[in-house]
């Protein structure tokens, strides 16, 4: 993404949850500073006889701290409030000093991990920055008499005592703030990468859902076509009937009656194969990938080519096999020719067993592997949007998934009964 887009992002606002954690986050804070001064009073730290009351002190350890409570919700105000009592509280000389110090940084980060705008957010921190640092050289000119060169024991001499303290001041607090900063953008960046992530996933399930839009409306044309194919077949046979059944019928009536049977019954299987049409959707732009007399008499060829492959394949035809319209034996073909693909390319197997059963009114086609279930149980492989369309045009079931001992399985019942018997 352009990085003017990355600019131009905002940061969704806090929770509700998160809300009431800066609140209590900002209560908590405020509390442990106060308990902060009492004990840094106790033992002098930061003692001077200039130094405010203990109300007053109480009062800038509260109002450097307790605006954490917002933090999240106004970060900008809530870190110009801070800096701006931060340096108030250290000019009027309050004893409490670490709790504070430590909200600014509180501050200064959430300005980068929340500001709404980033180049705001940038500026406003550095200004903050910058100000500390000429506070920080401000008041060593105000109270330099505070470091006496005297009292600084154990100095090795190496250095000028007083411009080395000076000196590791400024470094610290280079560290502090500089590590501060970039924190505070790293994690902007985090929930922004973490939001183009969510962004993705969401534009390729709507990719994932297209394609099988697409492969849907694809299967459904070549599923039209040869369906279109069968019925322009019976009617064509329909009209040699017919015309055969007029030159007879004077001369041969027995024949004429043969040849009205034939079309009656061409009539009926005609019908039921428009039936089976409806649904199926038909585009110019498809292209039919049909292969010419593909049917069940052709699934030993599958077979075979799946022996040359190098499984081990066993292929069986059982009970007795029965005429059936070429739809449904077109259909057949392409559901075992899918699944022994997917068996090839995803299922890592050594073992295939192909099973066509001629049942009561019904046609069984099981294929079964030993490999790992590569095709997937989930359904949303295109070869099984295929197949599903496939068994839903000729009102059959379809099963799939892996097998408890190992393998994948797929098995398609399609019923035959209500056309068996009709010509083709």
């Amino acid at each position: 993404m352009p990085s003017w887009h990355i600019e131009e992002w905002r940061r969704p606002g806090p929770t509700a949850k998160q809300r009431r954690t800066d609140l209590l986050v900002g209560l908590l804070v405020a509390a442990v500073a106060v308990v902060s001064l009492y004990l840094q009073r106790s033992y002098g730290s930061g003692h001077s006889e200039h130094a405010p009351p203990v109300a007053e002190q109480i009062w800038w350890a509260v109002v450097t701290t307790l605006p954490l409570a917002w933090r999240r919700r106004a970060p900008e105000l809530t870190g110009v409030i801070i800096s701006v009592a931060f340096i108030a509280g250290q000019y009027r000389l309050s004893q409490e000093r670490m709790i504070t110090t430590y909200a600014l940084f509180a501050a200064i980060y959430t300005i980068g991990a929340w500001g709404p705008d980033r180049q705001r957010a940038r500026t406003l921190r550095l200004v903050i920055i910058a100000a500390m640092f000429a506070w920080l050289t401000l008041s060593f000119a105000l109270y330099h008499d505070v470091f006496k060169v005297s009292e600084m024991t154990g100095a090795s001499g190496e250095l000028p005592p007083l411009p080395s303290l000076i000196f590791t001041y400024y470094l610290q607090n280079i560290v502090f703030f500089g590590f501060t900063y970039l924190m505070g953008d790293a994690a902007w960046r985090a929930v922004y990468r973490r939001h183009r992530l969510e962004e993705q996933a969401e534009e390729l399930r709507a990719a994932q859902e297209a394609a099988a839009g697409r492969a849907v409306l694809q299967e459904r044309v070549r599923i039209a076509r040869e369906l279109h194919d069968v019925v322009a077949h019976h009617v064509s046979v329909m009209g040699i009937q017919a015309s055969a059944c007029r030159r007879a019928l004077e001369k041969d009536p027995v024949k004429a009656v043969t040849a009205l049977t034939a079309v009656e019954q061409g009539a009926r299987t005609a019908v039921e194969e428009l039936r089976r049409m409806l649904g199926a959707l038909r585009a110019t732009s498809a292209e039919s990938e049909a292969a010419p007399g593909a049917g069940i008499d052709r699934i030993e060829e599958i077979a075979e080519r799946a022996r040359e492959s190098g499984l081990e394949v066993h292929f069986g035809t059982y009970g007795d096999p029965a005429p059936l319209p070429d739809s449904l034996s077109r259909a057949a073909f392409r559901i075992v020719q899918e699944s022994v693909t997917n068996t090839l390319k995803h299922a890592r197997a050594s073992t295939l067993d192909i099973r066509v059963r001629y049942l009561a009114g019904e046609l069984e086609l099981d294929v079964a592997d030993d490999g790992h279930g590569g095709t997937g149980a989930s359904g949303s492989g295109m070869g099984l949007i295929g197949m599903r369309e496939r068994v839903t045009v000729h009102d059959g079931t379809l099963e799939h998934g892996r097998r408890s001992g190992g393998g994948y399985r797929v098995r398609a019942r399609l019923p035959y009964g209500a056309t068996a018997g009709s010509p083709s």
